[in-house]
């Protein structure tokens, strides 16, 4: 994984984090963290409920991050777990939003929780409904303090169906830019919740059809879930490896099938996903290259939230993955490439303001045609 060079920075005071009991050597398994996040009032703590009393046998802890007092309401608020999974300990992060200034103390928790006596299966982390994911990666992706003991399993992210359509319009004539964009950018699952408050009419199956529409628009990659009350199958929020290399065939089937979307019709029209193919063999350091201007430099003020793709490397036999969140990006050989395979490198971009034949001249630009 690589990252930009650290800024200089004023040295802060890591918040602290509840104490948790029961420390021991540190374990060789690795403990999924699943991401949950949406507007507020989405139902992210429906769907812990939902998980934490699920039938799965799996022992699941919950780091819960609201502002302020907000966190006594929000922990009254979920269940303890009867008859379905434990809930081992709370973790209060009580003092800000994850993604800003806790995010020492969530490396700390996350540290204590996996050095727990017994272990832990996966682990849920709620975020504010103001609360930006992308940061998370930078501490969950791949994090050396980590020491490869928690990973980043997927980022869910959870909307209010009756409402949606409001809350991306939000602030279209003002200089913000809606949360509901960003939530939806970074998810790998999007949950469309509520779709029960959606008026029922012959016409309501096509609000929905057109809900989902919106979503594809701003994230390609998403796997879109119907739910009500977050009803919804749990292989579909634990263990979906989402930024593992090794579990390639879910994104090799989103490439085959995903389609660059015109900008036209969005709610933002700087906003877009879009996908790009080479068919030539392209040159490992050159492709790095390029992606620090983009993603570092921002050279082409492009703001890209999301990538991911395969690569066709020169002088390789090893199928290439590449994945980005912000500025930081990875780019790790999968498997070989096999005689059904069409060896064509193929990126997805979510972001605004993206030039398709920018990004195409420039990823061409990184073969060895002359």
């Amino acid at each position: 994984m690589k990252s930009p060079p650290p800024m200089d920075d004023e040295e802060e005071t890591p918040p602290l984090a509840v104490e948790i009991s029961d420390i021991n050597d540190a374990k060789e398994y690795v403990v999924g963290v699943t991401v949950i996040t949406g507007y507020l009032g989405a139902g992210k703590s429906t769907l812990i409920n939902y998980v934490l009393n699920g039938q799965h046998g799996k022992k699941i802890a919950v780091i819960l991050n609201e502002f302020g007092e907000e966190i006594g309401v929000e922990r009254a608020m979920i269940n303890d777990g009867n008859g379905g999974a434990l809930v081992e300990e709370w973790v209060e992060l009580a003092n800000g939003c994850v993604c800003c200034t806790v995010k020492h103390s969530l490396v700390q928790a996350l540290e204590q929780l996996v050095q727990r006596k017994e272990r832990l299966d996966h682990i849920l982390l709620e975020t504010t409904g103001l609360a930006n994911p992308a940061p998370l990666a930078s501490v969950l992706w791949l994090d050396d303090q980590l020491e490869s003991e928690v990973k980043l399993d997927s980022i869910i992210t959870v909307v209010d169906a009756k409402n949606l359509r409001l809350q991306l319009s939000e602030h279209h004539d003002s200089s913000s830019f809606p949360e509901a964009f960003r939530q939806i950018a970074f998810a790998d699952v999007v949950i469309l919740n509520k779709v029960d408050l959606v008026p029922q009419s012959p016409m309501a199956s096509d609000v929905l059809k057109e809900l989902e529409s919106d979503i594809y628009k701003i994230n390609s990659l998403a796997t879109i879930v119907r739910s009500v009350r977050c009803n919804v199958d749990l292989s579909m929020i634990l263990d979906r490896r989402a930024y593992d290399a090794k579990h390639i065939a879910h994104l090799e089937s989103l490439l085959k099938e995903n389609q660059s979307v015109s900008a036209n019709s969005l709610h933002d029209h700087s906003f877009r996903t879009l996908c790009i193919y080479e068919e030539q063999q392209v040159d490992l350091s050159k492709v790095e290259l390029w992606l620090e201007e983009i993603l570092w430099e921002k050279k082409y003020n492009m703001d890209i939230y999301r990538c991911k793709g395969i690569l066709n490397i020169l002088n390789s036999d090893q199928l290439h993955i590449i994945q980005a969140v912000r500025e930081i990006y990875e780019i790790v050989p999968a498997r070989k490439w096999q005689q059904h395979d069409n060896p064509i490198s193929k990126i997805v971009f979510i972001g605004r303001n993206l030039n398709e034949s920018l990004l195409q001249d420039l990823f061409r630009a990184c073969t060895l045609m002359p």
